[in-house]
C-alpha cells in the first residue's frame, strides 16, 4: 500500500465512482436526450427524474451513516490519543475547534499533535492549512 500524504489521502470506492455512477449518469444522460428527440417527452422526463433520484439516494446512503460513525471514531481516537499524550483532555479545547480542523489533526503523528492543536487554536488554521503543516503524515488508511 502507498503511503499516505495529503496529495494521495482523498480515497474512493470503486464499485461506486467507477461503475455504478457512471452507468447510472449515461442512462440519465440518455433518457433526457430522449425526452427531448421522442413523440412521447412526458414519460422520458419522468425516467430522468427517477435516475436522478437514484443518483442522490446512492450517494446519500453510501456517504451519510459512513461518514457520521467515522466522525465520532475520529473524535474517539484524537481524544484518547491527546489524552495519552498530554494527560490533558482534548474536550477543554474541543468546542474551540470545528469539524475541519479536528478532522485534519488526525493525520498529525504523536509527536505533532500537541503542538499542531495549539497552532490551529491560535493561528485559526484550517483544515487543509493543518494537513499542508504536517511534517511526518500519519496515515489513515481504513476510512471510508
Amino acid at each position: 500500500m502507498e503511503t499516505q500524504s495529503y496529495k494521495n489521502h482523498v480515497r474512493y470506492y470503486p464499485p461506486h465512482h467507477f461503475v455504478y455512477y457512471p452507468i447510472i449518469m449515461t442512462l440519465l444522460a440518455f433518457s433526457i436526450y430522449f425526452s427531448f428527440t421522442t413523440e412521447d417527452p412526458l414519460i422520458w422526463a419522468f425516467i430522468s427524474a427517477v435516475f436522478v433520484v437514484l443518483f442522490c439516494l446512492a450517494f446519500m446512503l453510501r456517504q451519510h451513516y459512513a461518514l457520521t460513525l467515522q466522525n465520532r471514531i475520529v473524535r474517539l481516537e484524537l481524544r484518547y490519543r491527546y489524552f495519552s499524550i498530554t494527560g490533558k483532555r482534548l474536550e477543554e479545547l474541543e468546542h474551540q475547534l470545528n469539524d475541519d480542523q479536528l478532522f485534519a489533526l488526525r493525520f498529525a503523528p504523536d509527536e505533532e499533535l500537541q503542538a499542531l492543536t495549539q497552532r490551529a487554536l491560535s493561528e485559526s488554521l484550517s483544515g487543509k492549512e493543518i494537513k499542508k503543516a504536517i511534517q511526518h503524515w500519519k496515515g489513515d488508511y481504513e476510512r471510508v
